[in-house]
């Protein structure tokens, strides 16, 4: 399960994060300069970016803002400024229905 996965990481890799939002690596990129007020990542021996919990929930947070409301890069930026609490709530919530999907889809294939 995915959750699991996430919550016994530390860091990630930009592949890593890219799998998890089901986006290119080189969007994840794009975003991780673009956003570098929110996200801040670290660098491996090899300069490879190594992104912590707490900016793989960034990312989920502009995904959502970006694909799912539509908004521009700039419009994502003032409302993660100003709306921050709205936006995590927004996507806890959608993940948590998208969990139960999944489960009720095992469900149903089972019986």
């Amino acid at each position: 399960m995915l959750m699991e996965v996430e919550n016994s990481k530390y860091l990630y890799t930009i592949g890593e994060v890219a799998g998890i939002l089901g986006e290119s690596v080189s969007l994840v990129r794009f975003w991780s300069n673009e956003f570098d007020k929110f996200v801040h990542p670290k660098r491996n021996a090899k300069g490879n970016r190594l992104f912590t919990v707490e900016d793989l929930e960034m990312f989920k947070q502009i995904h959502h803002l970006v694909k799912v409301e539509g908004l521009t890069l700039q419009g994502t930026a003032k409302r993660l400024r100003a709306d921050r609490k709205e936006v995590v709530d927004k996507v806890k919530v959608l993940e948590t229905l998208r969990k139960i999907r999944q489960q009720l889809s095992e469900v149903r294939s089972s019986l």
